[in-house]
């Protein structure tokens, strides 16, 4: 049996080695503890509206100025990052689990299943993503507010389209990667001491797996990040009144010349966590990757 321990610390190891990757974690830890800690540090309101301070660069009195409404923008970036952050990790639950599901089950089991699913992949593959995004919320929207009140409504929705849109390259590389592993030689001892199909998937396939999962997943949640700020930033993510980097993005493309500031924040916002999780992804598969040489 593998030393759990010694293996996470060779995993550890060669993650330090990877110097983009440890800059992209301490950012994305500073980017976190800020939305996560700093409202409670940080107590002006995000809803008081003071049109005598419209668009005002930033100052002691407002670091990232205000938009304009008159209402703090580093209180609303604090705010939306946790709006933000949650969709990212919650569609990448939905990507993941859809993901390995399909492909978990396409891999073990071969024949007319596997062809069917295959094919599903790449239908949902075909999609035109974006257009699809933008027609499913233009016409479930107000159904889905009315049910479930307007940002709860819009929150499940925009979770299950992204998730629901982006498992297909997760499904295929955890089938490249079941079809490999159920022909070796301790599954196959496995099956032929009587092990189960669940057995045999989730003891000793799955296991296996995790760390493309893993990298995937990372990789996940920058892509939904990204993708609810275009949908915001299109108008058609969450209400004006609930800030998140994409609407804070919507709401200043009028202003890009007299208040730039108010695209400046949000934006790198999104770019320095985008960026910051693509890099921790990078590094994981490096140090996940059982054939990198110490």
């Amino acid at each position: 049996m593998m030393n759990t321990d010694k293996g996470f610390g060779e995993t550890w190891r060669r993650f330090r080695q990877d110097k983009m990757a440890m800059l992209g974690m301490v950012v994305l830890l500073l980017i976190s503890l800020g939305i996560v800690f700093g409202p409670l540090f940080y107590h002006t309101s995000i809803d008081t509206i003071d049109f005598t301070k419209a668009t005002l660069p930033p100052s002691w009195e407002h670091p990232f100025g205000t938009n304009d409404l008159g209402q703090d923008q580093l209180a609303r970036v604090l705010s939306g990052g946790r709006i933000s952050m949650t969709v990212g990790m919650a569609a990448m639950v939905v990507a993941i689990g859809l993901g390995t599901l399909i492909g978990a089950i396409s891999g073990f089991y071969s024949g007319f299943g596997d062809n069917l699913l295959m094919r599903l992949t790449d239908l949902f593959l075909a999609l035109p993503q974006l257009p699809v995004l933008l027609l499913i919320v233009y016409l479930f929207r107000d159904g889905i507010k009315a049910i479930a009140g307007p940002e709860l409504g819009v929150f499940v929705l925009i979770v299950l389209l992204i998730g629901g849109l982006n498992w297909m390259s997760v499904a295929r590389l955890v089938r490249g990667s079941f079809l490999k592993f159920r022909e070796m030689e301790f599954v196959m001892a496995a099956r032929a001491a009587g092990a189960r199909p669940r057995r045999l998937i989730w003891i000793h396939i799955l296991p296996n797996v995790l760390s493309i999962i893993i990298v995937a997943a990372t990789l996940a949640v920058g892509n939904a990040i990204i993708t609810e700020s275009t949908l915001s930033f299109l108008g058609l993510g969450f209400p004006p009144d609930v800030p998140t980097w994409g609407r804070m993005l919507f709401d200043a493309k009028d202003y890009l010349t007299s208040a730039p500031h108010m695209a400046l924040f949000p934006g790198l916002a999104i770019f320095l966590t985008v960026l910051s999780i693509n890099y921790i992804g990078d590094g994981l598969r490096d140090a996940l990757d059982p054939k990198r040489n110490n």
